[in-house]
């Protein structure tokens, strides 16, 4: 008998850097793939980005090739420097374990952004645990927040 998890977070943390600075990290592919990155046993196999509504992006990847992580997003909603709405699935070894739908709002705070996720998924037969994705969102947003202090514009 299949199972599912339905879970709901959210993140929001302040970004030294303003709205379009901060959006472009997400935007510009060759900035993206600074930031949004596994761990340092990682090896990226495949990388797409098509930001637009009704565009995709890929990202496989793992620490060998018997142990891929796969994520495939369709983006459905841009507001330049304000908003970014997509769903995506997450698999691994074959094995879809997810799928979520992820908002992210931008929103200027002195002289900063407020980055705020809501993250809506089902986690499908046990194959993941809903805490175990909420960790790793925060890791990805503490690698974005380092980048943005690294090329602050």
């Amino acid at each position: 008998m299949s199972q599912q998890i339905q879970s709901t977070f959210t993140i929001s943390r302040v970004l030294p850097a303003p709205p379009s600075r901060v959006f472009r990290a997400f935007a510009d592919f060759d900035e993206k793939k600074q930031w949004f990155v596994g761990p340092a046993d990682w090896i990226q196999t495949e990388a797409t980005l098509d930001f637009r509504p009704g565009g995709s992006e890929t990202n496989i990847g793992g620490p060998d090739e018997s142990h891929q992580s796969e994520f495939y997003a369709h983006y459905y909603d841009i507001v330049p420097d304000e908003r970014i709405v997509y769903t995506y699935e997450m698999h691994h070894a074959g094995k879809k374990l997810s799928v979520s739908l992820a908002t992210f709002e931008f929103e200027p705070e002195e002289e900063g952004t407020r980055l705020t996720l809501t993250e809506q998924g089902v986690y499908l037969d046990g194959h993941e645990d809903p805490a175990l994705r909420e960790e790793g969102t925060r890791g990805l947003f503490e690698q974005l927040e380092a980048y943005v202090e690294r090329v602050r514009a």
